[in-house]
C-alpha cells in the first residue's frame, strides 16, 4: 500500500497567485513577537479570554512566548483550538479578542493576538512536532462525521481524544469546508489550511473524500456508527430571480474564491459588480481587483449602517478600490450571450421603515462579470425524506435545531454545529460548536456504555 501524501503536499503553489494575495497581516519574527508579548498586562479574568468563542486562554500562552516557551504557548492554544492557527488569520480578531483587549481602556493599542497565536502555531508547524495530546484510549465506540469543515475538525479531535474513533465524510475532495475553499486567500492561504489539518491524522481521525451522503448513505452511517455528527454547513447561494441570469458571466461570491484558490480561474474581466455586502461579498470583490478587473462595485439594497460586513472589512474594500452603491436592487441582467449590464432601481426607505422604489429610478450599471452573494440556502433537505423515522431530526426554516449546551439535536444519537445550525457566523465559533459537541457526543455514549 503506498504512502499517504500530505493533505498541503497535494496542492501546487502558484507563485503569482501568492503574490496576488499576499499577507494581509504579515507574521512576527522572533524579536517581534517577545516585543509584542512583553506588552501585555496578562489579565487576571482577561477579557479577551472571555471573547474568544474557543475560550482559549491568552494571557497564558502570550507570557510562555515572552519567556521563550513556544511550544508550550503551542500547547494552550491548540489544547483549546485544534485549529487555533486558521482562526490566528481568518477570525475577525477586531470584534473579538483584541476588541475586548483592556489595552482600549488607556487610548493604547491592543496587544496584536492574532498574530502573536499565529507566529506561536507557525513556529510548532516548523519545527516538525507532533501534536502535544495523544488519542485516548479506544474505547471501541465510533462517530460518523458528515462533512469536514471546521465544526467537524474540532469535534473529531475530542472525539479522538477521548478514544472515540472518528470517521469524516465529504464531497470535495480536500478537508477544511470554507477554511480551504471559502475564505479569502490573503486572510488564509489553501496550503495552511491544509497544513494544520494534517495535525488531526496524528490522532487516527479517518477522513473519505468525494463521498456524498444522502437519506440512504445517512441510514447506513446511523447502522454502523454508536452517533452522527452534522457539520454539513449551507447550500448554495441565492439567486436573484430575474431575466438574465443565465447568461455567461455571472457567478457567484464562494464559487469565485474557490476558483482563485484552486488555481483554475488566474483572471476575471474588467468591470466586476458584487451583488450584496456581508464579509464574503467584500472578500469577493477585493479577490475582483487583485484578479485584474479595473471597475468593481458592490451594490446593497440597504445602506453602509446595515450592511453586515464589519466595518474593518468595508474599509480595507474601500482601499482596494472597491466602489460601493448604496440603496440599490437589481432587476434584470443585460446582455446577448454574455453579460453587458446590470439593471438597477434606487430604493428609499419611508417613514415606518419599509424600503419601497424611487420612481423613473432605473439606471444600467456595465458589466463583464456579476457575482452574487445574498447569503445562502440551507442544505438539510435529505435529513427529512420519508422512510426511516430514525434518521429525522426538527428543523427550523431548514436549520438544524440543537441543544447550544451538547450540539445535540431532536434525535438523541444526532449531534450538529456549525453553519448549518447558526445560519453562518465566523469559523471560530464553528469549532466552539464542534468542540461542545465532542464533549457532548463522548459524554452521552459514556453514559449509554459505562
Amino acid at each position: 500500500m503506498s504512502e499517504r501524501v500530505p493533505f498541503h503536499q497535494q496542492i501546487t503553489i502558484d507563485s503569482e497567485r501568492a503574490n496576488r494575495f499576499g499577507d494581509l497581516h504579515p507574521p512576527f519574527d522572533k524579536q517581534a513577537a517577545v516585543t509584542e508579548a512583553n506588552r501585555c498586562l496578562y489579565c487576571f479574568d482577561a477579557p479577551c479570554t472571555a471573547a474568544c468563542p474557543t475560550h482559549i486562554d491568552v494571557p497564558s500562552f502570550i507570557k510562555k512566548i515572552s519567556s521563550g516557551n513556544l511550544a508550550g504557548s503551542a500547547r494552550t492554544i491548540l489544547d483549546a483550538n485544534i485549529l487555533g492557527g486558521s482562526c490566528a488569520r481568518a477570525c475577525p480578531v477586531e470584534v473579538l479578542c483584541e476588541g475586548a483587549c483592556v489595552m482600549h481602556r488607556y487610548n493604547k493599542q491592543p496587544i496584536e493576538i492574532a498574530r502573536l497565536q499565529r507566529f506561536a502555531v507557525d513556529t510548532f508547524h516548523e519545527s516538525g512536532a507532533s501534536l502535544p495530546f495523544e488519542p485516548g484510549t479506544d474505547t471501541g465506540l465510533s462517530v460518523a462525521l458528515v462533512g469536514a469543515g471546521p465544526a467537524s475538525l474540532a469535534c473529531a479531535a475530542e472525539l479522538r481524544r477521548c478514544g472515540i474513533r472518528a470517521t469524516l465524510y465529504d464531497a470535495r475532495s480536500l478537508p477544511g469546508g470554507l477554511n480551504t475553499y471559502g475564505v479569502a486567500e490573503y486572510k488564509l492561504p489553501l496550503v495552511e489550511s491544509l497544513r494544520e489539518i494534517e495535525m488531526l491524522t496524528q490522532l487516527g481521525v479517518d477522513f473519505n473524500f468525494e463521498t456524498m451522503v444522502d437519506f440512504l448513505k445517512l441510514v447506513e452511517l446511523e447502522r454502523n456508527h454508536d452517533a452522527i455528527f452534522l457539520g454539513i454547513g449551507l447550500g448554495a447561494i441565492h439567486q436573484l430571480g430575474v431575466a438574465g441570469e443565465q447568461l455567461a458571466g455571472m457567478t457567484n461570491a464562494l464559487d469565485l474564491i474557490a476558483g482563485y484558490k484552486s488555481g483554475s480561474l488566474t483572471s476575471v474581466p474588467a468591470r466586476v459588480v458584487v451583488v450584496g455586502a456581508g464579509n464574503t461579498a467584500i472578500d469577493a470583490a477585493i479577490a475582483a481587483v487583485r484578479l485584474g478587473a479595473t471597475d468593481v462595485h458592490i451594490v446593497y439594497r440597504r445602506g453602509l449602517e446595515q450592511m453586515s460586513a464589519f466595518t474593518f472589512e468595508y474599509e480595507h474594500a474601500k482601499s482596494e478600490g472597491v466602489k460601493f452603491l448604496w440603496h440599490v436592487q437589481p432587476t434584470g441582467v443585460r446582455g446577448d450571450q454574455a453579460v453587458e449590464a446590470l439593471e438597477l432601481i434606487k430604493l428609499v426607505s419611508t417613514k415606518d421603515g419599509s424600503i419601497v422604489e424611487e420612481s423613473d429610478s432605473e439606471f444600467l450599471l456595465a458589466a463583464d462579470l456579476v457575482v452574487l452573494s445574498i447569503g445562502q440556502t440551507t442544505h438539510t433537505s435529505f435529513l427529512t425524506e420519508s422512510g426511516q423515522d430514525s434518521a429525522k431530526i426538527q428543523l427550523d426554516r431548514g436549520r438544524i435545531l440543537i441543544d447550544r449546551a451538547t450540539g445535540q439535536t431532536s434525535n438523541p444519537k444526532f449531534f450538529a454545529g456549525g453553519d448549518c445550525t447558526n445560519g453562518g457566523r465566523e469559523v471560530v465559533d464553528a469549532v466552539a460548536d464542534g468542540k461542545r459537541a465532542g464533549i457532548g457526543i463522548a459524554a452521552w455514549l459514556e453514559a449509554r456504555h459505562v
